[in-house]
């Protein structure tokens, strides 16, 4: 019978940990960026996109991140497509922006690859 020794780093566990708090927000901020840049958002002022969109960090200790979207009118705009946006400002203006970034959403794999670029650089690895 042999025996195994198992020594566990707990400052480099700690490390680790906070990197990945880093590349949570870190990502969360990306994902904001890119859907700016794809236009997707409805634009009259840019008061939505710019101003009133943001990252909640809160609870990246939980791992979690939200993007909210902090307007009377964000949540009627998100769950209304059938509105007919402008789209001089953002050509791809529509309802339902985030949808692109979703499970099933054509950019679906976006956060997923950008945490883990993020959290091999935050973790030096």
């Amino acid at each position: 019978m042999s025996s195994v020794k198992i020594t566990l780093y707990h400052a480099k566990i700690r490390e680790l940990q906070e990197a990945q708090i880093r590349a949570l927000e870190k990502t969360a901020e990306a994902l904001h960026t890119e859907v700016v840049q794809a236009q997707v958002m409805p634009r009259d002022t840019g008061a939505l996109q710019n101003e009133s969109t943001f990252v909640d960090y809160s609870k990246s200790g939980e791992g979690r991140v939200e993007l909210i979207s902090a307007t009377p009118y964000a949540r009627r705009l998100y769950f209304h497509p059938e509105y007919k946006f402008q789209t001089g400002e953002n050509p791809n203006a529509k309802g339902r922006w985030l949808e692109d970034w979703l499970p099933g959403g054509k950019e679906e794999a976006f956060t997923q690859e950008a945490f883990n670029k993020l959290f091999k650089k935050e973790a030096g690895l």
